[in-house]
């Protein structure tokens, strides 16, 4: 895919590549499918008066603040759910995701479901970073890395999360895809015990499918690429305690 990112003041492009995809390169040609615009707010030019950062996805504003790096964040969410939506070689799902003995394993969930939190627990107890907020699948049931930084919940619930690197927690980053062997649909409720048990295929195909990216966009493709996933990947679900 080609993305392009233009900024009103030269000194946003070394703040911008945290926030761009993993993986990115720079492309040789000027056409692109999506153009985003950064424009740099700041001091206005009447004393006391402050200009919003801005985003925009072609002449669509997606969102400003005094916050530069709101700003940056808002431009990152757009990136990944437009790539999630426009691939058409892979198979974006909103899931944790690492890499245990050579093999993927998939914990789809919905934001603040807690699985930032499981992924953290998982790499802090070995596991190989593959990404927390995306599972990107092949038509093979490969699972490929996406290693954004981890998003996890502040101390003070008014502060946005933290980012933070897998290398925090001493994980390694997935550099090759990896055999999806289970996906784990959980959500962390207080109160609830861990008493994971195996769905049929058919049942396992809509836990997943209610968190895949493109499925509203390209229902078909989408509904097939899952059936072949969990006609061999065992899906297992349960709530879980802390």
């Amino acid at each position: 895919m080609r993305i392009g990112v233009r900024v009103s003041d030269p000194s946003l492009l070394e703040q911008l590549d945290p926030f761009l995809p993993p993986g990115h390169q720079p492309a040789p040609s000027m056409e692109v499918g999506v153009l985003y615009s950064v424009i740099l707010g700041g001091r206005g030019s009447r004393p006391g008066v402050r200009r919003f950062h801005v985003v925009f996805a072609g002449g669509e504003q997606i969102h400003r603040s005094h916050h530069l790096d709101h700003v940056l964040e808002a431009l990152e969410a757009t990136l990944r759910l437009d790539l999630g939506i426009r691939a058409r070689r892979r198979l974006f799902i909103h899931a944790g995701a690492v890499g245990i003995r050579g093999g993927g394993l998939v914990i789809p969930g919905r934001s603040e479901s807690g699985k930032s939190t499981l992924t953290r627990a998982l790499l802090e107890a070995g596991a190989t970073y593959f990404s927390d907020e995306y599972a990107v699948l092949d038509a093979h049931r490969k699972l490929h890395p996406y290693p954004i930084r981890l998003s996890l919940a502040a101390d003070d619930p008014k502060m946005p999360n933290r980012r933070v690197p897998a290398s925090e927690f001493g994980a390694p980053e997935a550099r090759e895809p990896a055999p999806v062997r289970l996906v784990l649909a959980t959500r962390y409720r207080p109160g609830s015990r861990f008493r994971p048990r195996r769905l049929t295929p058919a049942r396992g195909l809509l836990a997943v499918l209610a968190h895949a990216v493109p499925a509203q966009w390209r229902p078909r493709s989408t509904f097939f690429g899952l059936a072949r996933l969990v006609e061999t990947v065992p899906v297992f679900a349960s709530d879980r305690p802390d």
